[in-house]
């Protein structure tokens, strides 16, 4: 099974944190669902074998387009791929672009999962990460779309300058009062190149502290696990049969397309990149060609992938994999630079899985990075 990822580049306002590609003009729009209607056309060939299972429309603020342009490119996707006969139709939402009406319109589409992009429930938060939605809104849109979906995620941000412990349990308990089945939340992090850093640097807001967000993951895995979730990814929970069926093929290693502007694409040997550029990107789509670039994994690049996916997941790596599929040399190396971190209660082996720990959760990409292979061929 396979899934496809259609990158929206555009967004009302730009938020603060925010690195991903997007342009805030929404004036080449129309010209871009086409362009990305025919980019799913020119690269049906890569796909002639693989069934799609998930459908994913990410951003940017794929929520800003028309009923008719979602509705126009999921047809032109069952028009060129074997797609399964329920596929997990994802898209990424803004709580302002939620209207009861639009809520309605989009719960009569093949889209039947929504993630919305809530952050925070309070005020201040969101003014401050330059968001482009309020508290009301938030909390309203979640009030009529639990009501026409059932498959909804929402994404909260922790670690945020000035948040108190009791103020980020209020603002899980919020999300909770909702019935809300999977939730993803991220750590406020400072990017260069971002409105935030810059904010940072002129001391108009203080510095993100790594000690406040490793307190507000410890209160976010607890409570979000006492209420019957499981943490199945660093930043991901679900509760029973609502795991994200696309975030899970990421990490799992199935073999994804993604369409648009600087979206990337990996079929298991190989991985490539769409140019960040909307014009170019249209440019070279008006001209038949794939403004893409790619790179050949090497067995070393595939080790390192599976460390980082494997470890932020429940499913962690396996060492018998890590042997047959890598080789003895790879597992030796494995074992030698994670004896410390087993050694520090940071990681454990089970069933020849090899885990975090519970302490060492919130460290988890750091350690992925002690045990990459250094020595590329």
């Amino acid at each position: 099974m396979s899934g496809i990822y259609i990158h929206i580049p555009f967004c009302k306002q730009a938020c603060h944190y925010c690195d991903f590609h997007f342009s805030t003009s929404m004036k080449k729009k129309d010209e871009m669902v086409l362009a990305l209607a025919k980019e799913i056309q020119l690269r049906k060939n890569e796909f002639e074998n693989e069934v799609i299972e998930t459908i994913y429309f990410g951003g940017g603020t794929p929520s800003v387009l028309q009923i008719a342009d979602l509705r126009f490119l999921i047809e032109t996707v069952y028009a060129n791929y074997k797609v399964v006969e329920n596929p997990e139709i994802t898209l990424e939402a803004n709580p302002d672009d939620l209207s009861k009406e639009r809520i309605i319109e989009l719960s009569k589409t093949p889209i039947n999962r929504l993630s919305i992009g809530i952050q925070s429930f309070f005020e201040d938060d969101l003014k401050m990460m330059n968001r482009a939605h309020n508290s009301a809104e938030a909390k309203k849109c979640l009030e009529v779309a639990t009501k026409y979906f059932d498959n909804i995620s929402l994404d909260l941000i922790y670690g945020v300058p000035g948040m108190s412990n009791e103020k980020w349990k209020q603002n899980i308990e919020t999300a909770l009062s909702f019935g809300i089945p999977h939730i993803s939340s991220y750590a406020l992090t400072v990017e260069p190149k971002t409105a935030l850093n810059k904010l940072i640097q002129t001391g108009k807001i203080a510095e993100p502290k790594d000690e406040v967000a490793s307190a507000h993951f410890m209160i976010l895995v607890e409570t979000l696990e006492s209420n019957g979730f499981v943490h199945y990814e660093l930043s991901n929970f679900g509760k029973p049969d609502y795991f994200s069926k696309n975030n899970s093929a990421y990490w799992l290693g199935k073999k994804y397309i993604g369409i648009g502007p600087s979206a990337h694409s990996y079929d298991g040997i190989s991985r490539s990149w769409n140019v960040a550029n909307n014009a170019l990107y249209l440019k070279s789509i008006q001209e038949n060609k794939l403004p893409n670039e790619t790179e050949i994994l090497s067995i070393a690049d595939r080790y390192n992938e599976y460390i980082m996916t494997g470890l932020r997941t429940i499913w962690g790596v396996s060492l018998d994999r890590i042997q047959a599929e890598f080789g003895q040399d790879y597992l030796d190396y494995l074992l030698k630079q994670a004896d410390k971190f087993l050694n520090d209660d940071l990681l454990f082996v089970e069933n020849n899985i090899l885990k975090p720990t519970k302490k060492g959760k919130f460290l988890t990409d750091g350690i992925a990075s002690d045990l990459f292979y250094l020595n590329l061929e």
